[in-house]
């Protein structure tokens, strides 16, 4: 690990779990055992280092779906789907601490002023929904799932996803506990009717 790598590791957990406005750039060096003048010099500004974050992450979540998904052959949209979901999950543990970043407040009230970090942010959601419409698009050429909108579907799927998760970031709900549900859930929104009225 590089020590830019390094600053950017130590920020995403500290502003995951600390809070942007709450973590320093004094708590940052103390971690890194970095001058305050090297993070400056890599990231320019504290919100340099979040849209930093925000960047990695993205970059991240592709390179983890495409490792998974790349030359994989699914028996349906159905069975494609579920490894969305699954992998899913197994990124938010995986990237943890990005994942929480993500689900705090404040990359959004960011964003609401900085159109840099406001870009990043869409980038991150726009290519999770890209995920989730590919595998309705390859659910209705196969004939497994309904002739639905494939863009609006997938992101009340990814939603459904985000929002699970979100119950077991905040400590609410095991998520764990819900999966098969989920599943199940995601299954009867999709599925091709049978008496083909869609």
């Amino acid at each position: 690990m590089t020590r830019k790598e390094a600053i950017r590791y130590a920020a995403t957990v500290l502003f995951a779990h600390k809070g942007f406005q709450e973590t320093t750039m004094q708590d940052i060096c103390k971690v890194t055992g970095t001058a305050e003048g090297t993070i400056f010099y890599h990231f320019k500004s504290k919100e340099g280092l979040l849209i930093a974050i925000l960047e990695h992450a993205k970059t991240q979540i592709l390179t983890e779906y495409d490792a998974a998904f790349t030359g994989r052959a699914f028996a349906s949209g159905l069975e494609m789907m579920e490894e969305a979901v699954a992998h899913y999950f197994h990124l938010a543990g995986v990237m943890e601490h990005e994942f929480t970043l993500l689900q705090r407040q404040f990359p959004h009230q960011l964003a609401e002023d900085n159109p840099e970090c406001r870009s990043h942010l869409a980038a991150i959601y726009s290519c999770l929904t890209d995920i989730f419409e590919r595998v309705v698009r390859a659910g209705q050429a196969d004939g497994s799932m309904g002739a639905f909108p494939p863009r609006e579907t997938a992101m009340i799927l990814f939603a459904m996803v985000d929002g699970l998760l979100r119950l077991k970031t905040c400590n609410l709900y095991d998520a764990g506990a819900l999966y098969d549900e989920l599943i199940a859930s995601c299954r009867r929104m999709l599925a091709k009717p049978c008496d083909g009225s869609r």
